[in-house]
């Protein structure tokens, strides 16, 4: 059985998914898949979630095929100031198998090089969303929040999937959301259900944009928790 989150989590589900709803349209250029960073926390202890984020990249390339392509990019961070990604892939067999071959090593969180990475990708081609994955935060927040300001400036969205139950984590990566134009959920690994959902959510709305998201959020309370967590059209950051 699913394990359902506590009242407090629901809550943020469902204005994650508020805010989604309300996020400009993501247009990808004609013929082009929709671009994602899918950037991880591979600290020592975050085995577990990343043996179930390997499982989970094939499900957000087939929430995808009738919607758009999605290339993906795989980042990640471990050990002593170790942070590697990817080229942008639109096989998830290739993801998966990249995947396959890392393991994590304890470490500090490296939070601002995966923030300042998806800053300088974007500004080479444009990404339609970074999702990040972890359970700590060990930076200067203010400096964290210098880079995901620039991420809002240049619309570039941060979904932030806090593990884990730290609140001074879980206040950092809702300002970083806030602050980027993107959105903020905490997740449990046994509602492993869940967290299939609103990355596939994600997904939808990098390669088709709003509208497809919002066809999704039709059909699954799972797109429907994302689709309102973002800014309207043309709102600036709150």
């Amino acid at each position: 059985m699913t394990k359902l989150p506590d009242r407090a989590a629901s809550r943020d589900v469902a204005a994650f998914l508020s805010r989604v709803n309300s996020m400009p349209a993501v247009r990808p250029a004609s013929g082009r898949p929709g671009r994602l960073l899918f950037a991880i926390d591979a600290t020592a202890s975050r085995q577990p979630t990343w043996d179930r984020a390997c499982g989970l990249t094939a499900d957000m390339f087939a929430a995808v095929r009738q919607v758009g392509g999605l290339a993906i990019s795989l980042a990640y961070y471990r050990g002593f100031g170790e942070m590697a990604a990817t080229p942008f892939l639109a096989d998830a067999a290739e993801i998966t198998r990249r995947m396959g071959g890392v393991s994590c090593l304890g470490g500090q969180t490296q939070i601002a090089r995966v923030l300042a990475h998806a800053l300088a990708e974007h500004r080479k081609d444009r990404i339609a969303a970074l999702v990040f994955i972890g359970d700590a935060i060990e930076e200067d927040i203010d400096q964290l929040a210098h880079k995901a300001g620039e991420m809002g400036m240049l619309a570039l969205p941060g979904f932030f999937f806090h593990e884990g139950g730290d609140p001074v984590a879980g206040n950092g990566f809702r300002q970083l959301a806030r602050l980027s134009g993107g959105a903020y959920v905490p997740f449990d690994l046994a509602s492993g259900a869940q967290l299939r959902a609103l990355l596939a959510a994600v997904a939808v709305y990098a390669a088709g944009g709003r509208q497809a998201l919002a066809a999704l959020a039709a059909r699954e309370r799972g797109a429907a928790s994302i689709a309102g967590q973002l800014p309207a059209p043309g709102a600036g950051r709150r």
